[in-house]
């Protein structure tokens, strides 16, 4: 039987997965990378380090959020008016 869970408001079954699954299994499932999410179980936040003992059940609900980088770096545009952190503008 299908595991379904409710992943950022989108009901969403997994074939392969059933109710002795894991929240890393799922993530797994999902082709995420572990080190750039963060995901938050049934209104609660989820350690990484749990990942691997957490089960999750059919109606669960997640919320995942992936974290992006980016901003200034040496040779970024810098917005107009701003100066540098050298103070040369």
């Amino acid at each position: 039987m299908a595991l379904t869970l409710v992943i950022n408001g989108q009901s969403r079954s997994f074939t392969g997965l059933d109710e002795s699954s894991t929240m890393a299994q799922v993530i797994a499932a999902l082709e995420l990378k572990g080190d750039r999410i963060a995901v938050e179980h049934n209104g609660t936040i989820s350690p990484r380090i749990s990942w691997e003992a957490q089960t999750v059940s059919s109606g669960d609900r997640l919320e995942v959020v992936h974290f992006v980088g980016g901003g200034c770096g040496p040779g970024s545009p810098k917005p107009p008016g701003q100066k540098s952190a050298r103070g040369k503008g």
